[in-house]
C-alpha cells in the first residue's frame, strides 16, 4: 500500500469510527428524553473561574453529605446516572456527577483541549464541593482515570472526605494499557477527523505513564479510607491494579473487593456493590473480598 493509499485508509478509519464512539456520548436531547419520566431529575451548574469551566449535574439535598463522582477516559457525568438516579442514595448523600476538563461541557482557560494533569483536574474538580453546604465531610469516587484523580483529592483536601472509593482504578504506570490504532490518533493524519472526547482520552492516554509516577510517592501520605474494587474481566483496565493497590496502599485504611466475573464499568454492572460500599464503608475495615457474582 502506498503512503498516500495508507493515508487514505487512515482518514477513511477515523471517518468511520467517529460514528462508532458515538455510543459513548450523549446528546442534550437525549440527556432529556432519558429524564422525561424519572422522578427526579438532575440539577445542573457550570461553576466558573478565571481557569474552569466545571460542568456539574446534581441530586440530592446540598445539606447532605457529598458523593463526588468522578469519571474516566473517555466519559461525562451521565455515565454515572444510575447512581445519581438512585434513589436511596439521594437520601443520604448530595450526589454530584461532573465533566471533567476537556470532556463534554467542561473547559480549562476557555479552550477544548485535553488536560493530561492529574493535579490541575483534581484541584479543579475541588470547585463542585463549592455546591455542597453540609459542611460535613464526604466521599470521593472516581472510576478508571478517575481513580488517580480521586486519589489526589483525597490527598490534597483529607478533612473534606471520609471515603476515597476507586472502581477499575488505573493507578499502576507499569501496567498501562495501549492498542494498536492510539499511534494513529496521537497526532497522526486522522487526528482532526476524530471527536474532541476521543482526542482528549487519547492525549490523556499518553502522558498517563508520567503523571502516574509522579503520585507514587505520594500515596504513602494517604489519610483517607478507601476501598478499591477491580473485575476479573476488565479488558480495559489490567486487573493487577488491584494487587498494585495492595502493595502501595499497605498498612493504611483500605479494603479491596474482586469481582471476577466483572468487567470494566462496575458502577453500571453492579450498582448493588457499588451502593452498599457507599452506604456501609467499614471505615475500621482492613481486608480482601472476593465476590463471585
Amino acid at each position: 500500500m502506498t503512503p498516500v493509499k495508507f493515508t487514505l485508509f487512515l482518514l477513511l478509519t477515523g471517518i468511520f469510527c467517529s460514528g462508532c464512539f458515538s455510543r459513548f456520548t450523549m446528546t442534550n436531547r437525549e440527556v432529556r428524553k432519558y429524564y422525561e419520566h424519572k422522578p427526579v431529575k438532575p440539577t445542573y451548574f457550570t461553576i466558573r473561574n478565571d481557569s474552569v469551566s466545571l460542568f456539574c449535574a446534581t441530586t440530592g439535598a446540598d445539606t447532605l453529605p457529598p458523593l463526588l463522582m468522578i469519571h474516566g477516559a473517555p466519559g461525562a457525568w451521565y455515565g454515572s446516572r444510575n447512581l445519581l438516579d438512585d434513589s436511596l442514595l439521594q437520601q443520604h448523600f448530595h450526589i454530584i456527577a461532573v465533566d471533567r476538563l476537556g470532556y463534554n461541557k467542561s473547559r480549562f482557560k476557555g479552550k477544548r483541549k485535553a488536560v493530561t494533569s492529574i493535579t490541575t483536574q483534581a484541584v479543579a474538580i475541588h470547585e463542585a464541593m463549592r455546591l455542597n453546604r453540609s459542611h460535613k465531610p464526604g466521599v470521593v469516587m472516581g472510576s478508571s482515570y478517575g481513580a488517580p484523580i480521586a486519589g489526589k483529592m483525597a490527598l490534597l483536601y483529607p478533612q473534606e472526605y471520609n471515603h476515597l472509593v476507586m472502581l477499575a482504578a488505573a493507578i499502576d504506570p507499569d501496567q498501562e494499557k495501549f492498542w494498536w490504532f492510539h499511534p494513529f490518533i496521537n497526532g497522526g493524519p486522522p487526528y482532526w477527523l476524530f471527536p474532541r472526547f476521543i482526542k482528549s482520552a487519547t492525549d490523556e492516554k499518553f502522558s498517563h505513564v508520567e503523571e502516574l509516577r509522579k503520585l507514587l510517592p505520594e500515596w504513602k501520605n494517604l489519610k483517607v479510607p478507601v476501598t478499591v474494587v477491580q473485575g476479573g474481566e476488565d479488558d480495559i483496565i489490567e486487573p493487577t491494579n488491584l494487587d498494585f493497590a495492595k502493595q502501595i496502599l499497605q498498612g493504611k485504611l483500605a479494603n479491596f473487593i474482586y469481582l471476577p466475573n466483572a468487567g470494566h464499568l462496575i458502577r453500571l454492572q453492579r450498582p448493588d456493590i457499588v451502593r452498599a460500599i457507599l452506604l456501609n464503608p467499614l471505615p475500621g475495615a482492613k481486608g480482601n473480598t472476593s465476590i463471585g457474582k
